[in-house]
């Protein structure tokens, strides 16, 4: 008998593959800068905005968890440096947003979250910034921690407890799933929560870590478990 009230759920590459959509979004993005301010082709190419961004990073250490900051900060710097207003960076990063949040869910995904959701409270818990309204889910949880809202990315235990609180319930009553060994499943061991490992890849797990209470490949496995 599991015997749990909440769920705690990672959101990229536990609900739905995150790098194609990543990528597919940075290119739309350097096509629409290509068009509307072709001065920022001319002056930046993937290595310098490699590099712009490693320095951001550097810059900002407190900040490195924050992928909008970080990002926001880059396109200022591109539009500066390009002769543009660097207030028009914000209309790049909102169409990289746009695009960043056209994720297609795991299969099962969606029926996953609505049949858990009438018998559990689901909270969301995130290192990255998938806007669960845009993408459609929101109502699926009653409510949501990012890392960079709250200040502290997993696997810091700040960032479980926090979500544990807003929960309302028992960590003895939570489960968390994720598809990462350290920042998902270690995070959420040390932090007393059982664990449910999504592994889609199908990887080995690290032999020097602890291992999860639960294994799965496919999202839906969760109807089986805990439904």
């Amino acid at each position: 008998m599991l015997n749990i009230e909440a769920i705690m759920m990672d959101l990229d590459d536990t609900l739905w593959d995150c790098h194609p959509v990543i990528t597919k979004a940075e290119e739309k993005l350097w096509d629409w800068l290509k068009i509307n301010y072709p001065e920022i082709i001319e002056c930046f190419d993937s290595d310098s905005v490699l590099k712009l961004r490693k320095k951001i990073t550097s810059e900002y250490p407190n900040k490195t968890h924050d992928y909008r900051f970080i990002r926001r900060s880059v396109l200022k710097i591109m539009f500066s440096v390009s002769g543009y207003d660097s207030k028009y960076a914000e209309d790049a990063f909102d169409f990289f947003d746009k695009h960043r949040n056209k994720v297609t869910p795991y299969k099962g995904a969606i029926e996953t979250l609505e049949l858990l959701s009438k018998k559990y409270r689901l909270i969301a818990l995130t290192n990255g910034n998938a806007n669960l309204e845009t993408i459609g889910i929101k109502h699926f949880f009653y409510d949501s921690v990012y890392a960079a809202d709250f200040g502290y990315p997993k696997p810091d235990i700040r960032i479980f407890n926090e979500a544990i609180r807003r929960s309302g319930k028992d960590k003895k009553k939570i489960f968390h799933v994720g598809d990462n060994p350290e920042t998902d499943i270690v995070g959420a061991s040390n932090a007393g929560i059982r664990t449910v490992w999504m592994n889609s890849a199908k990887k080995e797990w690290p032999s020097d870590l602890k291992n999860p209470d639960i294994i799965i490949s496919k999202i839906d496995e969760l109807c089986k478990i805990f439904g």
